[in-house]
């Protein structure tokens, strides 16, 4: 995800054909970012994707944080609809990190120590339920979608 610091309010502008008000895959980034950056105390170490639910029932939605050294991930969950915050983010490292695993295609599991599991997609297009309306927003993000496949094959290594 993008680092721009000057961004407008999701709804500012539109993607071409479509309706009024549908934010652009660039300002949902920065949204996202935002997100995150209002959480963690330094979001500058981090790289940024947006995790989906990763099966079927599944339904939380987290702007993904990982780094490389120390390797960690942080989930900050936030609500679909209103891109805001929804409660204080999970880290999980080789400190608490119970195991990790590959569920599917772009699909995973990460536990922690004390019983709390994350199944999550990240994908190269993921789509965002649009609120009060019918389709969703998508965010590209196929850049971000290698280093993240490159990052969590070491990941799955250190449980």
């Amino acid at each position: 995800m993008t680092s721009d610091t000057g961004f407008p309010h999701p709804d500012a502008a539109t993607v071409p054909g479509t309706d009024a008000g549908t934010p652009t895959s660039d300002q949902l980034k920065r949204v996202l970012r935002r997100v995150f950056e209002s959480q963690i105390p330094n979001y500058g170490d981090y790289n940024l994707v947006l995790a989906t639910p990763g099966l079927d029932g599944e339904t939380g939605f987290y702007v993904l944080g990982y780094r490389w050294r120390p390797a960690e991930v942080v989930f900050a969950p936030f609500d679909a609809a209103t891109l805001a915050g929804l409660e204080v983010p999970t880290s999980v490292n080789t400190t608490n990190l119970s195991h990790t695993d590959e569920l599917d295609a772009d699909a995973y599991e990460v536990g922690t120590s004390t019983g709390r599991i994350f199944q999550f997609a990240v994908e190269p297009q993921a789509v965002l339920p649009a609120a009060g309306a019918e389709g969703g927003r998508l965010l590209e993000q196929a850049a971000d979608w290698e280093d993240f496949r490159s990052f969590v094959d070491s990941y799955l290594e250190l449980a």
